[in-house]
């Protein structure tokens, strides 16, 4: 959805007392309710007032071969001019060659538009002008107090394709575009039922943002979708962007460096999770859709653990949040070990690790926090560079100025394996925001620990678990199932368990439908066809 820098200005100038007082469904509070004309005349002035200074806004003035006045009003760029000129008026040309009357008119007007998906009446001065902004044509004819909005839009769009950020070896490779009526089509591909439901409304007093609220009803609660609705309403901004802006907007606790809403960009990572009773919220212009709530155990779970067998699936997510830890703990670890808790540490393993350090004029922590500093720099380089080049930064850069810090004498030898094994164990976290939490608290747990040695260290792990304790998702403890305990939940958390054995959804999300798959349904417990 476009919204022109001009037409804000405009907005601004005309009605300034109305801009922030909040979310709005239409264009502005001051033309709403004001309704078209029979005078194309007089609609004519009321949309260059609104529209003064907008050069992008064509407003096209024609008459039929029926000698009746007709308006066409868009903004350059948006509609396929191509299309509008072959299905619109052309056709609607050689259908009103012998049509002088309004009623008339309107038959050839629809018999004129059937061709095209999308079209509308608008009775009103703030529709028209909402029809335009979001990239309709608007027809106006004389003697008829409503116009038409044809949808003809000719927007380039970013091609359907596999997320870059959530890659797999087994699943679907579609993928969240950037247009609402597409991502919400993906959905409806996916699961087609007319219990699927889907709500839109508008966020951004100048953006007018168009937000889809998606559930399925009968799973999700009633409890959770009013507190949804309730929150999206209540959201005071300019204007929306992405859909970042909605996620710190209605996030818990926005402060907490754990993401408390899951975004993704797999629409059938979004199925699954309204399959639980969960809702998803999806911003036009935006390819990342939200999903609440959100556990600490979404975090590490990702969506080839559904596809592959449980028997295989179980060990990969134990080695998953085996180095989760690693990528938390490790480098503070190693710094309360050498620098406090030696007797914990082999003999033969605390002298290699003293004559590494001996050539080195900076203490663990030191050295340590150093290495980390620098690894986060080149991982961020990475990112930032070009596709072809970011990955050679971030390996060849660690490479080399690892092993040139150590024949320097800067760096010991074990701090750049300490270092690199945390940067390899954070690569494993599959949701990059979740990953964002670990890499923020290592640096804490490394001052504590370089300061009150394993003392230290373990302050900072008995605070990180009061604070995820503490941490709720639109109602749902965020460490559920495990606090508070749930055994029926403990199923899909450190193990995979096979489909028909989890056959309840989660009783945070889900209401009163919560048989998820009929009993029977193992593998062996119907004919073998023998």
């Amino acid at each position: 959805m476009l919204l022109t820098t001009c037409f804000q200005e405009t907005l601004v100038m005309r009605f300034r007392k109305h801009l922030f007082h909040g979310m709005v469904s239409g264009p502005d509070p001051d033309v709403t309710g004001i309704p078209l004309e029979p005078n194309i005349s007089k609609n004519e002035r009321m949309l260059k007032s609104v529209f003064e200074a907008c050069s992008d806004v064509v407003i096209h003035s024609a008459s039929t071969p029926g000698q009746i006045d007709m308006l066409a009003i868009y903004i350059a760029g948006l509609p396929d001019t191509k299309h509008l000129d072959e299905l619109i008026f052309n056709q609607f040309a050689s259908r009103s060659r012998d049509l002088d009357k309004p009623d008339g008119m309107e038959r050839a007007v629809q018999a004129s538009f059937i061709p095209v998906s999308m079209t509308k009446k608008v009775a009103f001065l703030s529709e028209a002008v909402d029809s335009i902004l979001r990239g309709d044509v608007v027809f106006l004819f004389d003697g008829v107090d409503y116009g038409h909005a044809v949808s003809v839009q000719g927007t380039e769009r970013r091609a359907i394709e596999e997320p870059a950020s959530e890659p797999v070896i087994r699943g679907p490779r579609e993928g969240f575009v950037e247009c609402l009526q597409i991502n919400t089509g993906l959905l409806r591909v996916r699961l087609r039922s007319a219990s699927l439901k889907i709500e839109t409304l508008s966020i951004g007093t100048l953006s007018q943002t168009e937000i889809a609220i998606a559930y399925i009803k009968d799973i999700a609660k009633d409890e959770l979708l009013h507190d949804v609705r309730h929150r999206l309403r209540r959201i005071r901004i300019d204007g929306v962007l992405e859909s970042g802006y909605i996620e710190e907007l209605i996030t818990d606790t926005p402060y907490s460096p754990f993401p408390q809403i899951q975004n993704t960009e797999r629409p059938d990572v979004v199925i699954g999770s309204l399959l639980e009773g969960k809702v998803a919220v999806i911003t036009d212009g935006s390819p990342i859709a939200l999903v609440l709530p959100m556990t600490f155990w979404t975090g590490l779970q990702a969506s080839e653990d559904y596809y592959e067998r449980s028997i295989t699936a179980t060990p990969i997510r134990w080695l998953r949040i085996l180095f989760t830890s690693v990528s938390l703990f490790l480098p503070s670890l190693y710094v309360s070990l050498v620098s406090y808790d030696h007797p914990a540490l082999p003999t033969s393993l605390l002298l290699s690790i003293a004559s590494s350090q001996r050539m080195s004029p900076f203490p663990a922590i030191i050295e340590t926090l150093l290495m980390e500093i620098t690894f986060e720099a080149l991982r961020e380089a990475g990112l930032r560079l070009p596709k072809g080049v970011g990955s050679a930064v971030t390996i060849v850069g660690g490479i080399v100025i690892g092993q040139a810090a150590v024949q320097a004498g800067f760096i010991s030898a074990p701090v750049v394996i300490v270092v690199a094994t945390t940067g390899i164990a954070s690569f494993i976290i599959p949701r990059y925001n979740f990953g964002l939490a670990f890499r923020l608290l290592r640096f804490p747990l490394l001052l504590l620990a370089g300061f009150m040695g394993f003392f230290g260290l373990m302050i900072g792990i008995i605070g990180i678990l009061i604070h995820l304790a503490s941490l709720r998702s639109f109602g749902t403890p965020y460490l559920y199932p495990l606090a508070p305990l749930s055994m029926d939940g403990l199923k899909d958390v450190f193990i995979r368990k096979a489909w028909f054995g989890m056959n309840l959804r989660p009783r945070t999300a889900a209401e009163q439908n919560g048989l998820r798959i009929p009993p029977g349904q193992r593998p062996d417990s119907g004919d073998r066809g023998d």
